[in-house]
C-alpha cells in the first residue's frame, strides 16, 4: 500500500460533505415552508400581559350595583364586601374581552364593557379600576377571551379572606 498516495488523495471527502450539507439544507428549507403552509408559523402570543392589584373592603355593602359603578359577583356566600380591581401596568385591553368570574359558580360573571353587569369600560389601561361586590369566600378571576372566543386566559386571581 502506498502511504504517500493515501495522504494526497482526498477526492472522496468533498463529495460526501457536499451531499450531507445539501440534504441538511433541503430538510431545513422543507420544514420552514411546511410550517408556513400548515399555519404553524402564525401562532403568535396574543394574550395580553398586565399587572393587577386588588383591594377588598368588607365594610362596604357590595349588593348595590349603582353605588359603586360595578356589578356584583355575590352568590350564596356570607360576608359581602366590595373588591376594587385595578389595572396597574401592562397592555391596554379591550373591555369587551375581559370578565370577572367568582370561581365558585354561584354568582354571575361581570363584564367590563357591559353596563348592565359591570362598569362599562371600553378600554382597560393602566390606572383603570372597577368595583364589584363579592362574597367573603369567592376566588375572583380576571378572564380574557380572544376576538374569536376560541382562546381564553386567566390574567389574574384574587382569593377573598374567607376563601
Amino acid at each position: 500500500m502506498n502511504l504517500k498516495k493515501l495522504f494526497r488523495d482526498d477526492d472522496a471527502v468533498s463529495p460526501v460533505i457536499g451531499v450531507i450539507l445539501m440534504v441538511a439544507i433541503t430538510v431545513i428549507l422543507a420544514a420552514v415552508i411546511a410550517s408556513f403552509v400548515l399555519g404553524l408559523g402564525d401562532t403568535t402570543q396574543e394574550t395580553p400581559q398586565a399587572s393587577w392589584s386588588f383591594d377588598y373592603d368588607s365594610s362596604l355593602d357590595g349588593t348595590t350595583n349603582g353605588d359603586f359603578g360595578g356589578g356584583a359577583l355575590q352568590g350564596s356566600g356570607s360576608g359581602d364586601g366590595v373588591l376594587t380591581v385595578t389595572h396597574d401596568s401592562g397592555d391596554n385591553i379591550d373591555g369587551a374581552k375581559l370578565t370577572l368570574n367568582d370561581g365558585n359558580g354561584d354568582g354571575p360573571t361581570v363584564s367590563f364593557e357591559d353596563s348592565s353587569t359591570g362598569p362599562d369600560i371600553d378600554t382597560v389601561n393602566s390606572g383603570t379600576s372597577a368595583d364589584v361586590g363579592i362574597d367573603n369566600d369567592d376566588t375572583v378571576r380576571i378572564i380574557w377571551a380572544s376576538e374569536s372566543g376560541e382562546n381564553t386566559a386567566t390574567l389574574s386571581t384574587y382569593e377573598a379572606p374567607g376563601a
